[in-house]
């Protein structure tokens, strides 16, 4: 078995590793992580591999400090996540224009996602503040007897980050913020797409942390292939979190799966969108939002709509083509991902023109819309695939009940749209109600009237879904539920108080929402 470690979220699960590849691979053969400039291809530096006795040390730190973290108050923890949050506010600039020089991606969006990520960790912390993740419950037994329940942190945390999110979903993003709020500590792998924004972002945190007062041993970085492996196999280690591609991911959990530790991978699928017809009068505003939407950050979005549903005989199909014919070229993250979408294209449309791109001139791409028939969505079709860019199927349906039939035949995701109009007497949809309820059962979140790409960091949010979306359809990476991914339920039987760990204590010293012989009891 192969792991191909950090390679981009998303990315098509047929990849084959080829010579314009081997950048996002080399690290498995070379002793360093190659930089790369994403608009002129050029290599820009390098950061070099962790060795294994390096690994070792950092795993034994992280071993020596997991007991700490999971003995102290939320409230001291928020204060450290708060102080990194702060500092990485402090380095935007350079941490912005580092990510720009790796990542092609543009500096608003860059330096809106670093505002995120500091906001997003600030929330975590705000989370384990609250308490309720902690599950803390007692119940006075006959005869004296007393059983105490509550969460504790799983220990060591293996986070492998996205190549499309560098600030989002990487060092300091919603896995690391969250295991580090729910009292684990991290290490993370760099990804080899931006090794230079990984290492340097590490430092900022790590320093911060540090001088926050979080024991040596909280958060680290480590570089290279055989590092994440390293980490993956060793035993300080309890809990992977993962996002990318469904090969890297798989092969992840199977890894995992050695030694019984949880791997949440978040990998992606097509995501659908379905256009009722009522919802017909508003084409232009469904259209121009669907080519917005698909083609947002050249189409690198786990979350990217890959197939739109629409009512015959409206020119929907037209109005798309023609929105997409506008929009500009723009850089993939790496070459290996520019090489997999032409490969891709290839692949959905035979008939169609398609030019891999020239290392020698960047990773700039142009965005494509498909034509399909609802009669090629069946299983074992390469359309029912991702393919990671800006690209998207659109399918035109004259009966609704085929539609949704085709709906089922899609591999579950992470997200859905539904767009609506009003078509009955009590101005709701029946067409949208019904696609609604189906698509509950086959995805994380179903937006409706709006696109999926949007991922808001609240107490609701649902990020995830079933196989093969990801390896955990009960777990989130985005919201507060992140936590529930870094704790595990222990009870103690008959402990006096002081036997007890501060969390459980009938004092209460955390001031935590409780359940007290069934009845909830509120922080006092």
């Amino acid at each position: 078995m192969t792991l191909i470690a950090g390679t981009g979220a998303g990315e098509a699960t047929t990849q084959a590793i080829t010579p314009a590849a081997a950048e996002l691979t080399a690290e498995a053969t070379c002793a360093e992580d190659p930089s790369f400039d994403p608009h002129t291809g050029k290599r820009t530096g390098a950061v070099p591999h962790s060795m294994p006795d390096e690994v070792s040390r950092i795993l034994e730190r992280a071993s020596r400090a997991a007991p700490t973290l999971a003995g102290l108050s939320p409230s001291i923890r928020a204060g450290w996540i708060g102080a990194a949050a702060d500092a990485v506010a402090n380095a935007s600039a350079e941490l912005v224009e580092l990510a720009e020089s790796e990542t092609g991606l543009v500096l608003t969006r860059l330096e809106g996602e670093l505002t995120r990520m500091a906001a997003s960790a600030r929330f975590y912390a705000a989370v384990a503040q609250e308490g309720s993740y902690l599950g803390v419950s007692r119940d006075d037994l006959e005869g004296g007897s007393t059983i105490v329940r509550g969460n504790f942190p799983v220990g060591a945390v293996a986070v492998f980050g996205a190549s499309n999110f560098p600030f989002g979903f990487g060092v300091f993003g919603h896995d690391v913020a969250s295991a580090l709020a729910a009292g684990c500590p991290v290490i993370v792998k760099a990804h080899p797409a931006h090794p230079r924004l990984s290492v340097r972002l590490g430092e900022v945190v790590r320093d911060a942390l540090a001088s926050a007062g979080a024991p040596e041993g909280t958060f680290d970085v480590v570089v290279g292939f055989d590092a994440g492996l390293q980490i993956v196999d060793s035993d300080v280690i309890r809990a992977v979190a993962f996002t990318g591609s469904q090969r890297a991911g798989m092969s992840l959990a199977e890894r995992g799966a050695r030694r019984g530790i949880p791997v949440y991978a978040e990998m992606g699928t097509v995501n659908p969108v379905f256009v009722t017809p009522a919802a017909a009068a508003h084409r232009e505003s469904i259209v121009q939002g669907f080519v917005a939407s698909f083609t947002l950050g050249a189409g690198q979005f786990c979350t990217k709509p890959g197939l739109i549903l629409v009512p015959a005989g409206h020119g929907f199909l037209t109005a798309i083509t023609a929105a997409v014919s506008v929009v500009h070229p723009a850089p993939l993250l790496t070459i290996g991902i520019a090489d997999a979408y032409a490969r891709g294209l290839c692949e959905l449309d035979p008939a169609g023109v398609s030019v891999a791109p020239d290392p020698a001139a960047g990773y700039a791409v142009a965005a494509r819309a498909i034509a399909v028939s609802l009669d090629q969505l069946v299983s074992g079709s390469r359309l029912l695939d991702e393919c990671f860019g800006p690209v998207a199927l659109v399918a035109e349906y004259i009966d609704v009940a085929d539609a949704l039939e085709a709906l089922d035949r899609l591999q579950p995701s992470l997200a859905a749209s539904v767009f609506t109009g009003t078509a009955d007497e009590d101005g709701d949809d029946p067409d949208a109600v019904v696609a609604i309820t189906q698509l509950t059962q086959r995805v994380g979140r179903v937006a409706v009237n709006t696109w999926p790409t949007g991922v808001v960091t609240t107490w609701s949010q649902q990020h995830g879904g079933p196989w093969p979306a990801t390896s955990r359809p009960d777990a989130t990476s985005v919201g507060a539920g992140g936590l529930a991914r870094f704790v595990r339920p222990v009870s103690l039987q008959n402990a006096t108080p002081s036997q007890l760990p501060a969390m459980l204590r009938p004092e209460n010293p955390w001031h935590l929402p409780r359940r007290l012989n069934g009845r909830l009891v509120l922080s006092e």
